[in-house]
């Protein structure tokens, strides 16, 4: 199998890898004995779990309105039925290793987006609920939620944010709503009431995976070039420069914070291979597509590595990578930068719970 990405023309090296995306996710393992799990026998409280709950509240309002539209019908249903379908496979990744019933049954069409909420996520005494929002406006809604609470999550569920948070904005878009994503902010954000900002982690992994980041770029920006130079005059090499001058912002970026951090940043490399032949435009738009959907694993782990202040920007380019990939033509991802989570048989909702249609 061809190496993922582009390969330095050198020996192999841990930097080199990093900067393929060949990099391995990391995710909590668990055997049968329930004691090993958040909420089993024995277990230590989850510290993550205010934000899971969160997280779903806002992806149960996600939820009603696709519900909503789904019972009114109209010309986007077989879409709408799609993308409800990956916002439930969303749920149950966000509510896994919540005991079971922590967070009820998420909203069907006769709930609409939930108003006030107590600390459980259940509804407020008296609270009156509010109108579905249209699928579009509550998957931008659902999306700017998710990425708010970057800074309090440990880092796999801040890697599981981004990744889902991409997913919504790619949906939003699905259905017409082209308003440009909010400007992430540059300090993390503050913990809601009652939660404690996870502990950072540690400097020297944070400088690794930016190191890989940084390697990654400079490999785009080497096969940005060999794409824009297999392609015609057309929207598509316009396509490729623009690009291509991102993935260079996105470079510098990194060079900056690396140099701020006080190591030298990683130079690139004095040649790269090619994954494949790239001889005519249908090749070049294969390795752009290939290009951006490796840059989405890297930016979910850089997600993770990053102390809380920075994981905006990475969670920012792990969606602009995203959206450039689907342009070029890769395949959808319900989880974009990482494998599908395995939910646990307690965190999966039902098809009754969650309203969806017979």
């Amino acid at each position: 199998m061809p190496t993922p990405g582009v390969t330095p023309m050198q020996p192999p090296s841990r930097r080199t890898f990093l900067a393929l995306g060949l990099l391995t996710l990391t995710g909590c393992t668990s055997g049968t004995d329930d004691s090993d799990r958040p909420g089993g026998a024995g277990a230590t409280p989850d510290p993550d779990a205010p934000v899971r709950l969160r997280a779903v509240a806002a992806t149960d309002a996600l939820l009603a309105a696709q519900d909503a539209q789904l019972a009114a019908g109209g010309p986007q249903t077989a879409l709408i039925q799609r993308l409800h379908g990956e916002t439930i496979r969303h749920r149950a990744a966000l509510a896994d290793t919540l005991p079971a019933g922590a967070t009820g049954a998420s909203s069907g069409p006769a709930t609409g987006t939930p108003g006030p909420t107590t600390a459980s996520g259940s509804p407020a005494p008296g609270a009156t609920p509010a109108a579905p929002a249209t699928p579009a406006a509550a998957a931008r809604q659902a999306a700017q939620a998710l990425l708010a609470e970057l800074g309090a999550a440990g880092p796999d569920l801040a890697r599981l944010l981004a990744s889902v948070a991409a997913a919504d904005l790619l949906q939003a878009a699905d259905l017409g709503d082209t308003t440009p994503p909010a400007a992430p902010p540059t300090a993390s954000p503050s913990p809601s009431a009652g939660a404690t900002a996870a502990p950072g982690p540690a400097p020297a992994a944070a400088l690794t995976a930016l190191q890989g980041a940084l390697g990654a770029e400079h490999a785009a920006v080497y096969g940005y070039g060999v794409v824009g130079a297999r392609l015609p005059d057309d929207q598509q090499r316009a396509d490729a420069r623009t690009a291509l001058a991102a993935h260079e912002a996105r470079r510098d970026v990194w060079q900056r914070l690396v140099t701020g951090l006080g190591a030298t940043p990683a130079p690139a490399a004095a040649g790269y291979q090619l994954p494949f032949p790239v001889t005519d435009p249908a090749a070049a738009g294969r390795l752009a597509a290939h290009l951006e959907t490796r840059l989405t694993t890297v930016y979910a782990d850089l997600v993770a590595a990053l102390p809380a202040p920075h994981r905006p920007g990475a969670a920012a380019a792990l969606h602009e990578c995203a959206v450039r990939a689907r342009r070029w033509g890769a395949p959808g991802q319900p989880f974009p930068g990482i494998a599908e989570p395995a939910p646990t048989a307690a965190a999966t909702p039902s098809a009754t719970a969650t309203g969806a249609p017979s």
